[in-house]
């Protein structure tokens, strides 16, 4: 009784509302977002690439994209939970740049039950590795978001986590800034492997946010692999 009064106090005197639909959050655990919003979140089951798992629109099966046929890329394959749009767009949005840090929990949750069975996603793993931030977006972050999924998902699949294996090197526009074709260059060179111990001969999976070109996924599996990682493979929340 005690605490359902101190609820009700704190939802009449410290009202917050949900970033996505705008009703009061009203409910025990509901933070930035509300329950029925992030029960809105869906994996995407559409047709993919069964090496770097972009998605198809339309009829028909899976088949290697034209990108793989012409340059495979380092990692042996990758997959990606959901669509970047609507409401996890948002979670997304509001975890990068709105200091949303307890929505990474939930979607790392999301991102682990719809990616759980993919075959040869996780077996034999041996270790998680989130895409890193510079030093500088770190320090006005406060945290990597990446990190923060990757911590998460490591505890649900019974997989350590190794946040310092690999760094980025130098600062570069965000992704999202650039055309398509300016995204490869704009990351090469910069990641390294700063602790080559920890993946040396191992089954790697690399975690990140989202999704679009490939063109980070790409650079860190080939930092990766040049320090002497078994397999290379990744995950992502989204896929824009």
């Amino acid at each position: 009784m005690l605490a359902r009064l101190l609820r009700l106090a704190d939802v009449a005197f410290f009202p917050s509302f949900c970033r996505s639909c705008g009703l009061l959050l009203e409910r025990p655990g509901e933070r930035l977002l509300c329950r029925d919003c992030l029960g809105r979140i869906v994996p995407h089951r559409a047709p993919r690439c069964p090496v770097c798992g972009r998605f198809f629109e339309g009829e028909g099966g899976g088949h290697p994209c034209g990108a793989c046929l012409g340059h495979p890329p380092p990692f042996s394959l990758h997959r990606s939970a959901g669509r970047y749009g609507a409401v996890l767009k948002d979670a997304i949005l509001l975890l990068k740049y709105r200091g949303g840090r307890p929505l990474a929990r939930d979607l790392a949750a999301f991102a682990w039950e719809a990616l759980r069975r993919e075959d040869g996603l996780w077996e034999k793993a041996e270790v998680l590795v989130p895409v890193p931030l510079h030093r500088r977006r770190l320090r006005e972050r406060g945290f990597n978001q990446s990190a923060l999924l990757a911590r998460a998902i490591g505890r649900a699949a019974g997989i350590p986590v190794e946040t310092r294996a690999l760094k980025k090197v130098r600062p570069t526009p965000a992704q999202t800034s650039l055309e398509h074709g300016q995204r490869r260059t704009n990351v090469r060179g910069a990641f390294a492997v700063a602790r080559p111990e920890r993946v040396r001969g191992r089954v790697v999976v690399v975690i990140d946010d989202v999704f679009t070109t490939g063109a980070t996924l790409r650079e860190c599996a080939a930092e990766l692999r040049k320090a002497g990682a078994g397999e290379v493979r990744a995950a992502t929340v989204a896929q824009a």
